[in-house]
């Protein structure tokens, strides 16, 4: 089994949610006692926060850089970064060490591709909704349509990211809103919609809606897995 690297803590909340998920899925496919093997390094969201405000993107690059590069001594064989939102960095943190990295889009892309998904709704932080750092990789690499929420919605996803599921919060009223959402991107076309932060699945839940969603936290540690066991 290969040594699944995680570069973590953004959120501490989502990355519990990749730790439960790696282990349940190499238990599952081995049985027994069997878990993963994981290096992790979970940083402090606090700076991280900080950087994405102010739009410094190189500084928070070079900071996962070097916490990747950790991660790497630690004997990961590849690398996960248990977040959406900061694969803008990705490329730095490629740069920076000497194992693969799996993105986070390509796993999720993969399984729309597979499921003959064309058009599909992204929800994720304003950087994530707004950006091509994530939507042109769909578009581009893999010939995926994407549509993202008005501008008034793409604020009230982006704020409840941010203070209420980064804090570890959990509302009913919330989750009402993004259900709203999720139907009006159904509306305009979207096959399935990509729960593309890794808080929003702790919110919304395939259970909660009849549009077909697509979880990246779990497709990312999916993808982890199969790698980790040779498949």
């Amino acid at each position: 089994m290969q040594v699944i690297g995680v570069l973590g803590g953004m959120s501490w909340e989502s990355t519990q949610s990749y730790y439960r998920a790696l282990n349940e899925g190499v238990k599952q496919a081995l049985g027994g006692f069997h878990s993963a093997r994981i290096a992790m390094f979970s940083v402090d969201f606090a700076e991280i926060e900080a950087l994405q405000q102010q739009g410094d993107w190189e500084t928070a690059g070079k900071i996962l850089a070097e916490a990747a590069q950790a991660v790497e001594r630690a004997g990961a064989d590849f690398l996960l970064l248990a977040t959406n939102t900061m694969h803008k960095v990705a490329p730095a943190i490629e740069q920076a060490i000497g194992i693969p990295l799996l993105h986070i889009a390509d796993a999720t892309a993969e399984q729309l591709k597979q499921d003959g998904i064309t058009r599909v709704g992204l929800l994720g932080t304003r950087f994530t909704m707004e950006q091509d750092f994530y939507k042109a990789r769909l578009q581009d690499k893999f010939g995926i349509e994407v549509i993202v929420p008005d501008e008034s919605e793409r604020t009230t996803v982006h704020r409840i990211i941010f203070d209420e599921l980064c804090q570890g919060e959990v509302n009913d009223d919330s989750r009402q809103r993004y259900l709203k959402v999720i139907d009006h991107l159904h509306e305009q076309g979207a096959q399935a919609v990509i729960l593309g932060c890794t808080e929003i699945a702790l919110l919304v839940e395939q259970s909660h809606t009849y549009v077909k969603l697509y979880d990246t936290t779990a497709l990312h540690a999916s993808r982890a897995v199969a790698r980790a066991l040779g498949n």
